[in-house]
């Protein structure tokens, strides 16, 4: 198996990568032949898989324009996976000159290519950390440089908590997260769930099994078990939705197009919560 020029030395390109497989999904051009070849045995279940993913990054972009229209330019992104057209910095530095950016991915891949694109950048940085441990991400010194923790910060967490099981307690997770930041903060947040899919939860279920296969659980959680990511704060309107139908008017950019047409594209939540 032939390695690209741009993947990191010490990284098995036998095994796929949740992030990689978010790429190809996207017609990005960091994944590899393994990769692909899961990403097209999930699409043989649930073929709109792309659609999902692009409506989670109109729906990030919407919501990181939000989040400068209401003063805040700091953002900390986990879960950020390898950046294309139109990433957090991107969005959020046109919208405001002073937006600094922290980017989090515990995928080396990820990681590199984000450095790599970032390069001469001093408003954002990228960190290799888990979620899981939401102290060393806090602690990081480009965390500690770039963001202040005394004002307001938009915590991203997009397509990123249904790769964590309730074993990983990831509701303690964000809680932690959460308790770091002053009021004012948003949560700006997706998630997969069997509600809204216009297919069988049977079906779906082939989906989710090819990512138990690479040993990347996928959890669907229904839309109670979403909103409880949001304890401690107040969910902005419209509150819990399907990810097209969070504030479509207003905040769109000519990129995003329309309001999908696509049933695929309504799957799953999105939302944005403030700390009071």
């Amino acid at each position: 198996m032939e390695r690209p020029a741009w993947a990191p030395p010490g990284i098995d390109i036998s095994v796929p990568s949740v992030s990689r497989i978010y790429d190809y999904y996207l017609g990005g051009s960091h994944n590899f032949e393994v990769d692909r070849q899961a990403a097209r045995r999930a699409m043989e279940f649930m073929p709109g898989l792309p659609k999902i993913m692009q409506a989670n990054r109109a729906f990030m972009r919407r919501a990181v324009r939000y989040a400068v229209s209401r003063g805040i330019t700091q953002f900390l992104d986990i879960g950020s996976g390898i950046p294309t057209f139109g990433n957090v910095h991107e969005v959020a530095q046109a919208a405001s000159p002073e937006a600094r950016v922290v980017y989090v991915d515990h995928d080396p891949v990820a990681v590199a290519h984000s450095r790599a694109v970032l390069a001469g950048d001093d408003r954002t940085a990228v960190i290799a950390a888990d979620l899981r441990k939401p102290r060393d991400i806090l602690s990081a010194p480009e965390t500690v440089r770039l963001l202040d923790l005394d004002r307001p910060v938009a915590l991203l967490l997009v397509a990123v908590l249904h790769f964590l099981e309730d074993a990983d307690d990831p509701y303690a997770a964000v809680a932690e997260l959460r308790d770091a930041l002053p009021a004012g903060s948003l949560l700006v947040l997706t998630h997969a769930s069997y509600e809204g899919l216009p297919l069988s939860e049977d079906v779906a279920g082939g989906m989710v099994g090819v990512y138990r296969d690479i040993r990347n659980p996928l959890v669907m959680r229904s839309r109670e078990e979403v909103t409880r990511f949001f304890d401690g704060f107040e969910l902005v309107d419209p509150g819990l939705v399907s990810m097209p139908n969070w504030q479509p008017d207003g905040l769109a950019d000519p990129q995003d197009g329309e309001m999908p047409e696509d049933p695929y594209a309504f799957s799953g939540f999105g939302g944005v919560g403030r700390k009071a």
